[in-house]
């Protein structure tokens, strides 16, 4: 009976817009402590997936050596490393805030908007791309903003086209 209760309660809880943007966002440390009383045991997709591409992308920049004799000019080897650091977790953070600005956002839209419409078809995210690329480019003008709008309802149709394709029989 406990775990019946339990299921549908979590069920509840996954269906809710709030959830989801937190989820998709990566927001903070409140969800995990309202739902599972751990900051350690839920993903944060969007922040985790902006710090991995950060992780990547800073060490292939330190392979460059041009770069490297650049920026360890003067240095030992210990503060190398604690400098190379200290630059992968800047921009882990600067990405993975980025990344998760940008999920939160696209995946609160694109809820509401599956909610109001009571439909799960590919206009939900058409639409949430469109207003959330003109809101992540308000700042630039009316016109930047039309251009990230479209650009962005563009690239929410073509990775949902991909995702609901049929697979082949084999």
């Amino acid at each position: 009976m406990q775990q019946k209760k339990w299921a549908e309660w979590t069920q509840t809880g996954m269906e809710s817009c709030a959830i989801k943007t937190l989820l998709a966002g990566g927001g903070g440390s409140c969800l995990p402590s309202i739902l599972f009383l751990s900051p350690w045991s839920t993903s944060h997709t969007g922040f985790a997936i902006g710090a991995f591409f950060s992780l990547m992308s800073t060490s292939f920049a330190y392979e460059d050596p041009l770069l490297r004799s650049q920026a360890a000019a003067g240095l030992n080897t210990r503060q190398k490393t604690v400098e190379m650091f200290r630059d992968m977790g800047r921009g882990m953070l600067r990405s993975g805030k980025g990344f998760g600005k940008v999920g939160g956002l696209f995946g609160g839209i694109e809820c509401v908007i599956e909610s109001y419409r009571a439909k799960n078809d590919m206009v939900n995210p058409v639409a949430a791309g469109f207003l959330a690329g003109g809101i992540l480019a308000r700042s630039q003008g009316p016109r930047a903003s039309l251009g990230g709008a479209v650009a962005f309802a563009a690239f929410s149709a073509a990775i949902d086209l991909f995702l609901r394709r049929e697979t082949a029989d084999d």
